[in-house]
C-alpha cells in the first residue's frame, strides 16, 4: 500500500497503524532499502512502514509486503515530525524506528520473533527498550566509497564506554537509570562529529501513548523512557547495527578525504548473528533465555 503523505497515512486510519509492533524505517538515501525493509520484516514486526522519498523505487514483493509513504527525511526536525505524529495516531502500539541500512537485533533473535521478545518486555512492566547503535563499515573503502558492504561489514570489538547523564535541574546528581553511551566511528573519529551527536544510545523500542514526544536526540519527553532499566534489575537491550555514521563520514565534505580506512586492531568481521553480539556485551538478555 501507498501513501503520498504521513497526514494520508493517519487519516486513512489504515490497519499499517492499528495493530503492533511496528517497524518504521525512515528512508534518507537509496542505499540498502530493500535488505533494511526485508530484515525487519523477517523479524516478525506486524506491519512495516517505510518512509521514504516519493522519486524511489521499490522492488516488486516490497511494493505488496509493506506500508510505503512518500516522505522527505532530509528536512530538519524530520524523524521527530514523523514518529510524533504516528505516537498520536497508534497508542498503547509498540513501535520500532531506524534508518535505512540499519538493522535491528536482540537477543535471541534468529529463533525469536520479535512479539515474543515484545510480551516478556511488557510483563516487566517496561514501556521502551534502550538500543545501542553499533557502527558498521565496510573494511575496504576503495571498493567501497560509501563504505557500505553487507558481505564485508566489520564492528569494533571494544572501546564503549558510559557517562552519567547530567540532570538540567539537579546538578548534584546525574539522572536515575540513565546514561550517555559512546563508542564506535563517533568516538574515533570524534573531530568530525558534532558533540550532541557523538552519543551511540537511542530508545529504539517503545509503546506509544498520548502525549509522548520524541526529542532531537533521541530520547523521549517521559523520563522513564529513557532509563536503560528498572529499579530491581536488568531489563533486555537491543542493538541497532548501523552503516548509517561510515555513510555520513564518507559523504560529508568533511570527512571524506581525511579518512581512508575505518578499521583497527579492534575490528572484527560482523557475523550478523545475535550471539557475536551477545558475547561482546553489545547488548543484553536480561531476565529472558
Amino acid at each position: 500500500m501507498r501513501y503520498t503523505s504521513l497526514d494520508q497515512l493517519i487519516a486513512a486510519k489504515s490497519t499499517a497503524i492499528a495493530k503492533g509492533p511496528l517497524a518504521i524505517v525512515l528512508v534518507e538515501d537509496d542505499i540498502e532499502v530493500d535488505t533494511t525493509l526485508r530484515h525487519h520484516i523477517q523479524l516478525g514486526f506486524t506491519h512495516v512502514l517505510a518512509l521514504m522519498p516519493a522519486q524511489f523505487d521499490l522492488p516488486r514483493d516490497l511494493q505488496e509486503t509493506i506500508h510505503r509513504v512518500d516522505y522527505d527525511c532530509s528536512r530538519d526536525g524530520a524523524t521527530e515530525d514523523a514518529i510524533n505524529a504516528i505516537i498520536e495516531a497508534a497508542p498503547s502500539q509498540w513501535i520500532f524506528y531506524c534508518y535505512n541500512a540499519e538493522y535491528l537485533f536482540f537477543p535471541f533473535c534468529e529463533t525469536r520473533a520479535i512479539t515474543e521478545m515484545l510480551a516478556f518486555h511488557n510483563e516487566e512492566r517496561r514501556d521502551a527498550m534502550l538500543t545501542y547503535i553499533i557502527d558498521l563499515y565496510a573494511d575496504d573503502l576503495e571498493s567501497y566509497p560509501h563504505a557500505v558492504s553487507l558481505e564485508r561489514a566489520h564492528l569494533d570489538r571494544s572501546g564503549y564506554y558510559a557517562l552519567a547523564r547530567p540532570d538540567a535541574a539537579n546538578h548534584s546528581h546525574p539522572k536515575e537509570r540513565q546514561l550517555d553511551f559512546f563508542g564506535g566511528l563517533r568516538w574515533r573519529f570524534e573531530e568530525h562529529v558534532p558533540p550532541a551527536r557523538r552519543k551511540i544510545d537511542r530508545i529504539g523500542i517503545f509503546r506509544a501513548k498520548s502525549g509522548l514526544k520524541l526529542r532531537d536526540d533521541h530520547t523521549f519527553s517521559d523520563e522513564e523512557y529513557n532509563t536503560f532499566a528498572c529499579p530491581w534489575h536488568h531489563n533486555i537491550t537491543a542493538t541497532i547495527c548501523s552503516f548509517r555514521t561510515a555513510k555520513a563520514l564518507k559523504t560529508n565534505p568533511g570527512s571524506r578525504y581525511d579518512i581512508n580506512t575505518f578499521t583497527w586492531h579492534n575490528s572484527a568481521p560482523f557475523e550478523w548473528h545475535s550471539r557475536q553480539l551477545l558475547d561482546l556485551g553489545l547488548m543484553e538478555p536480561g531476565q529472558w533465555f
